[in-house]
Parts: C-alpha cells; sequence; structure tokens
C-alpha cells in the first residue's frame, strides 16, 4: 500500500494504490495554492474512503518536481513526515514522467511541459512507453523547438495556451483536457521504484527545483 502526493503544479492530489493500481484519489486544482491548507485533509480523506489505517501502508511516494517551488516543499515536508512517524522509505517521481503517463496515443512523442516564466517551460521527452528520450530541461519555446522531431508530437501541460501561439506545425497535437500532473498516475510508478528498492534519503533528499528559487524586491514604498 503506497501513498502518493503531487503538489508540484496548482493541483493538489493524492491517491492511494495497492500493488500499483489506484485504490482512490482526491485531488483540487484553483488559481490560488491551497496546499498547505487543502493536502492533510485530502490525505485523510484518502486513507478513510479505502478504510486504511495509517500503519498500514508500506512507503510514500512524492512528487519530485520540476514545479512551483512552495508547492514541491509542501508535499516533500509532507511525505518526509508520514515516513519519519511510520517508518516507511520515501520514493521520488518524476513529476513531468506523471504528466506524461496520461497521454494513450501508440505512436509520436510526447512532450510534458509545465509553466515557467514568459516564454519558458520546464519539459522532457518521452515516446509514447514513456521511454525518457530527453532529461529534464528548462527551456524557452521559439517556433524552432523540436524541429528535429519527426512524426506527431504529443504536448500536455499547463502552458498549452501561450505554446500554441509559437508552435503552429500540424505536427504538434495539444491535449487541452491534460493540463496537471495527478497522482493516480503515480500509482504503476511507485510500485516499481519500491519493488526494485529505489528509496530516498530522508536527511538529505530535495525537491528537483531544476532553478534556484527568485526573491524579487517590492516596488512598493
Amino acid at each position: 500500500m503506497i501513498l502518493n502526493i503531487e503538489t508540484a503544479t496548482r493541483n493538489c492530489s493524492v491517491s492511494l494504490a495497492d500493488k500499483g493500481k489506484t485504490i482512490c484519489y482526491k485531488e483540487l486544482s484553483e488559481l490560488g495554492y491551497s496546499h498547505a491548507e487543502k493536502l492533510h485533509v485530502f490525505i485523510e480523506d484518502v486513507m478513510a474512503m479505502a478504510n486504511c489505517k495509517f500503519e498500514n501502508l508500506t512507503a510514500i511516494a512524492v512528487s519530485q518536481g520540476p514545479g512551483s517551488y512552495t508547492g514541491l516543499r509542501i508535499g516533500v515536508s509532507a511525505a518526509k513526515g508520514f515516513c519519519y512517524a511510520l517508518n516507511v522509505p520515501l520514493l521520488a517521481i518524476d513529476t513531468l514522467e506523471i504528466l506524461a503517463r496520461q497521454v494513450t496515443q501508440n505512436e509520436g512523442h510526447i512532450i510534458p511541459m509545465i509553466d515557467a516564466r514568459r516564454m519558458e517551460v520546464y519539459s522532457a521527452l518521452f515516446d509514447t512507453k514513456f521511454l525518457k528520450l530527453r532529461a529534464v530541461a528548462a527551456e524557452i519555446i521559439s517556433q524552432e523547438s523540436y524541429s528535429n522531431i519527426k512524426g506527431k508530437i504529443y504536448i500536455v501541460g499547463d502552458c498549452q495556451q501561450k505554446i500554441k501561439t509559437v508552435l503552429q506545425d500540424e505536427r504538434f497535437v495539444f491535449n487541452e483536457q491534460i493540463e496537471f500532473p495527478s497522482a493516480q498516475n503515480m500509482s504503476e510508478l511507485s510500485y516499481i521504484k519500491f519493488q526494485n528498492n529505489q528509496f530516498e534519503d530522508l536527511a538529505y533528499f530535495e525537491p528537483y527545483y531544476l532553478k534556484d528559487f527568485l526573491i524579487t524586491s517590492s516596488s512598493k514604498k
């Protein structure tokens, strides 16, 4: 039994899985980030829905990033807390792979994207069997982006509206219904990592921010 936590974007998402199969989940995406208020409530609700006790959990999985600095901190802090309290291992799952696994096409490529700033995104490249072909990167999208990739390219993520204005070739297929990563899509990934003993060091694990957190001064005097 693995509890999956996904808070890398506006979507606050929790699922409970048994041997890689999602039993139940709860999630909510709001314009304002409400993860600090919602996450632990969602965890309690999911455990209650499954009639599962916390001591029955065998691991905690968390979306590792990239994504929102604050969202990732909240998710990882909660996951670490449960691991310490329950004495169970921590599993870290690539946020962009969680997002990519919502695509169901059989051929072509998948590019999951998470919005950064202006025309910048956090992205990766997968085939339709979810083999990662290019590492996670922060990149600025232009008309020349992905010119070396042939065939259909499926774009998913929360930045599709701005990307559409640049990537206008018919090769690009935008899946507007796939906007955020979800803990539902963590279940198989976390189970595979659990079976392979791919556990994180609780003392040293940090979210994968990809870029440093920037603090800007207020313009107000």
